[in-house]
């Protein structure tokens, strides 16, 4: 790994050029990257019955997903979502690798399908930008230098918006954009650091975040197994490596790679696929489609690197589904479910209703019985509401001591009241009563609850 990062002539980082080659796989991670891109940009503006797309505000702890509002009531439902997506990490790593790293994740997109293309536009090729670099400072030169970096400082404010609109809102950041510095003065910095933070990452560290920082490269080397789908290179029909050769038939017998290099020359982090499964490949099929150009070129089959498992080199096994992704798929199925359960199932208020610990029944006048209780409103809409709590049976009466009155969006109130109940409806020690959670006269909820009393012989 050390080969990767360092320049052993100079002792200092070992910058990647890569080449682009624009092969069938690469227009489809094309495709693929300019929906997510649109996605990303638009999304803070698309709502869902009057909720953004997506919102992660951790500061007032108030998260919207699909239209879905969640406050930190719901925290175990994020609970069983993180259980749910490192369960389906897992299996999807068994079964295709990191695949997700070159063509999904965002680091990557945002690098090859968009800095990178604005480099490539400015300063040429992999081969060009290498050559412009150990060059002398010539005019050329700074003013290309100074090209790409002020628009990778543009594209970086502008993503730095975008993501803070999802941490935020984007009603709120139009608020840190058009109104004064100072009345914003924690957002207005939060957009610069973000921008900061955006333009190092693809300007200098670069393919690092995927070979050193992203902890998802060292987990794959404990999920992939034999049958795990990656890019691999055919080393059986690829081996003895060499050049084409015209010379006599009596020269031993290569294999089908003529040993070009291109499939070091264009990946992104400067890995070669010859050399078997490693942790700094992202799976983004650079090296399918520069190998595939040559294999055609030579009238050799295709897919001298593609997508293979290890028993599909060596054994010449078909893909299958084995008993450990079975396995995963079921738990995927399961979780999934009860998630979506919880999810559809759960409304915008909850009551929760405790008889008083230690407390005994209390006599009222007119024969009257009461227990005193404690209740808990949680609001989880985006509204303030107005609620009131009544018993289900009309003859049992509710008298206040704390009235819980009205609730904010996101908020709780906590009620103390008594439960009156006449001593002739009271048949046994303990008696079940329910209590009904009433919004604009309509009944949302119904919960039930313990009532002490004499029995009434």
């Amino acid at each position: 790994m050390d080969g990767l990062l360092v320049a052993k002539e100079t002792n200092k980082r070992k910058w990647i050029y890569p080449l682009i080659r624009k092969g069938k796989l690469y227009k489809w991670r094309s495709w693929i990257s300019y929906a997510y891109l649109l996605l990303f940009f638009t999304g803070p503006l698309i709502r869902i019955k009057g909720q953004p797309l997506l919102l992660l505000n951790f500061m007032e702890r108030h998260f919207v997903i699909l239209g879905q509002v969640f406050w930190p009531q719901d925290i175990f439902l994020f609970v069983l979502a993180s259980l749910v997506f490192v369960v389906c990490v897992v299996l999807f790593t068994i079964a295709f690798g990191r695949v997700f790293c070159g063509w999904i994740c965002p680091q990557t997109i945002f690098m090859e399908m968009f800095f990178r293309k604005i480099e490539n536009w400015i300063e040429g090729d992999g081969s060009k930008q290498k050559k412009l670099d150990s060059g002398p400072w010539t005019k050329e030169k700074i003013l290309k230098k100074g090209s790409k970096h002020l628009l990778f400082i543009i594209f970086s404010f502008l993503i730095a918006n975008t993501f803070l609109a999802y941490l935020v809102g984007s009603d709120v950041l139009f608020k840190i954009i058009t109104e004064p510095v100072q009345l914003h003065l924690v957002g207005f910095l939060s957009i610069w650091v973000f921008t900061i933070v955006f333009y190092l990452v693809y300007s200098q560290v670069r393919e690092l975040v995927c070979t050193v920082a992203c902890p998802y490269g060292r987990l794959q080397g404990v999920l992939l197994d034999r049958d795990t789908l990656v890019v691999a290179y055919d080393e059986v029909r690829g081996e003895p490596r060499g050049k084409l050769s015209k010379t006599a038939n009596n020269a031993p017998p290569k294999g089908d790679c003529v040993d070009c290099g291109l499939c070091v020359s264009v990946c992104p982090t400067g890995i070669d696929i010859r050399q078997g499964t490693q942790m700094e490949c992202i799976n983004c099929t650079a090296c399918i489609d520069v190998c595939n150009e040559v294999m055609d070129k030579i009238h050799k089959p295709l897919n001298l690197i593609g997508f293979y498992s290890e028993n599909m080199i060596h054994k010449k096994q078909k893909p299958s589904f084995t008993g450990r992704m079975m396995g995963y798929s079921g738990i995927i199925i399961v979780l999934m479910t009860v998630l979506c359960y919880f999810i559809f199932s759960r409304g915008d208020m909850d009551l929760a209703v405790m008889r008083s610990a230690g407390m005994l029944y209390q006599e009222q006048k007119n024969g009257i019985i009461s227990n005193i209780y404690n209740a808990e409103v949680i609001n989880k809409s985006n509204q303030s509401r107005d609620i009131t709590i009544q018993p289900n049976d009309p003859a049992i009466k509710i008298k206040y001591i704390q009235a819980p009155g009205k609730i904010a969006a996101g908020s709780s109130v906590k009620t103390v009241f008594f439960l009156m109940i006449p001593a002739t409806h009271i048949k046994s020690a303990k008696t079940d009563v329910k209590i009904n959670l009433v919004l604009n006269n309509k009944v949302i909820q119904t919960v039930s609850t313990a009532f002490v009393g004499p029995p009434n012989d």
